[in-house]
């Protein structure tokens, strides 16, 4: 969990935030980046511009935003924020609206915050623990939630489900169409909402047994049109799935990007098991 710690520090998370709109709560988040050095004022800003250019795809689960934009001179450092809103405001999503909870990055890079964001996306992966972390008193409570729940197995909560999937035949058994071995992720940027659902779907094939035979790659929406031909299927929210259009490979859209479940059943489809 250190990897976590160093980015998503205590001066980094605000309780009891007061916003007026989704602007107002990017900005409040991005505050805290700004305020301890993490990022210029400017970088906020752009993470704002994210959402107006894309839409409301950084909203990756009920009540749940995850603020970002692409690396540039903005940023001084890799890090996050988390802020709990008194009053859920909207973003425009059609099914996780209203937020209330919001995580903000800024990253230097692609891969410096993965492992940071391997454990978030396991302690945000739990309806059960957002709720906690609505609930908490504290910057010291809400790390001892996120670092509970990291530290619990994930698997599938449909226990039909995991028992069915264990004879599962994988994916090159030519059963259908034959695997690439590759599926993509896909969000604006390629470093944050498309990580969480890099996270969530890799914990599925875990689940599956398939992870020996697949890479799952999580990418932005112009390196995608020109991985797609190489990839099985693309997994990406309904702005994004718009904004790539007919690639020519299966696409299905994640409402939840940290439910095990949603995936479990776009993938059944997809590979027809």
């Amino acid at each position: 969990m250190d990897a976590l710690h160093d980015l998503l520090t205590h001066d980094r998370i605000a309780l009891g935030v007061q916003a007026h709109d989704w602007r107002d709560a990017i900005r409040h988040a991005g505050g805290l980046l700004t305020s301890t050095d993490a990022t210029d004022a400017g970088y906020t800003e752009e993470m704002i511009e994210a959402v107006e250019v894309n839409g409301p795809y950084i909203v990756i689960a009920p009540g749940t935003a995850f603020a970002h934009a692409r690396p540039s001179g903005s940023v001084h450092r890799t890090a996050l924020s988390l802020i709990v809103l008194t009053d859920p405001v909207s973003f425009g999503h059609p099914s996780n609206d209203p937020v209330d909870l919001v995580v903000a990055l800024s990253a230097t890079d692609p891969d410096t915050h993965l492992a940071a964001m391997k454990t978030l996306s396991r302690g945000l992966g739990s309806g059960e623990i957002r709720a906690a972390l609505r609930r908490a008193s504290s910057a010291d409570e809400v790390i001892a939630l996120i670092d509970g729940a990291a530290e619990r197995p994930r698997s599938l909560h449909d226990e039909e489900t995991t028992r069915r999937e264990t004879h599962a035949p994988s994916p090159h058994t030519g059963e259908t169409v034959p695997s690439k071995g590759l599926i993509l992720t896909v969000c604006g940027n390629g470093l944050g909402t498309s990580l969480f659902l890099k996270n969530t779907l890799e914990d599925v094939l875990d689940d599956w047994g398939w992870s020996r035979y697949m890479t799952v790659e999580a990418t932005d929406t112009i390196s995608a049109k020109g991985k797609s031909g190489d990839a099985d299927c693309i997994l990406t929210s309904g702005e994004i799935a718009r904004a790539l259009g007919d690639l020519g490979v299966p696409m299905r859209v994640i409402s939840n990007f940290t439910s095990t479940d949603e995936i479990d059943a776009a993938l059944r489809e997809i590979y027809a098991v």
